[in-house]
């Protein structure tokens, strides 16, 4: 199997890309800056360098050409203003998916955040609001899609705590928080469980073992 990662050299995605090389399947990840390949290389992944902010559908669907899965796992990042928000959390997303038809890989997999259906409550920060705005935009864009066997997960807020290898996962939780090292967990198991597509899920810390909690999901 040959997954392809956008925003390759993201926290989740590094975890995700070792855990993938770990059981001998093949990884590349889409990083910005060519000085990001090392991290990459050291997790197992091909590196390909490609912004996702200047690129084509084009370009992104040569880079996925021949891949089995998608995994859309960038995000502007900390210290990013609103603007950023939109032209990596939605409209990066966007294109993603739309290079992925382009390319006909068909299951397509969502890192995206608790709570991105709802207008975000009066007194929220700006720039907070703009990227749960740009979150939830590119869910409903990438769950409008047909062509795509698309799963949404969304994780509380993430931690850099070692991994539990234990979650709650289900739509409508309560919002917690996951350990950055958990999701990535969950995002494998999804990838293997090709049953989840056309679920939105929820995803926090609690006791029940990642494949179980996975393998516990019904269409």
């Amino acid at each position: 199997m040959r997954t392809v990662i956008a925003g390759g050299h993201g926290k989740i995605a590094r975890r995700l890309e070792k855990l993938l090389s770990g059981r001998g399947e093949r990884v590349a990840g889409l990083i910005r800056r060519q000085e990001q390949a090392g991290a990459l290389l050291a997790a197992g992944a091909e590196p390909v360098v490609c912004d996702l902010e200047e690129a084509s559908v084009e370009e992104v669907a040569r880079h996925l050409a021949g891949a089995d899965a998608a995994v859309f796992a960038a995000g502007a990042g900390p210290g990013s203003g609103a603007a950023r928000k939109d032209t990596v959390d939605r409209a990066a997303a966007t294109l993603f998916a739309d290079a992925a038809q382009r390319a006909g890989v068909r299951r397509f997999v969502v890192v995206s955040a608790m709570g991105v259906d709802d207008e975000p409550p009066a007194g929220t920060d700006p720039v907070f609001a703009a990227y749960l705005r740009a979150k939830g935009a590119a869910d409903a864009d990438i769950r409008a899609r047909t062509g795509l066997f698309w799963t949404i997960l969304r994780p509380g807020r993430l931690t850099d705590d070692p991994g539990t290898g234990r979650v709650r996962l289900a739509p409508g939780l309560d919002y917690g928080r996951v350990t950055r090292d958990d999701v990535a967990g969950v995002l494998a198991a999804l990838l293997e469980r090709p049953t989840t597509a056309g679920m939105t899920l929820d995803l926090v810390n609690g006791e029940t073992p990642i494949a179980s909690a996975v393998a516990e999901l019904h269409d």
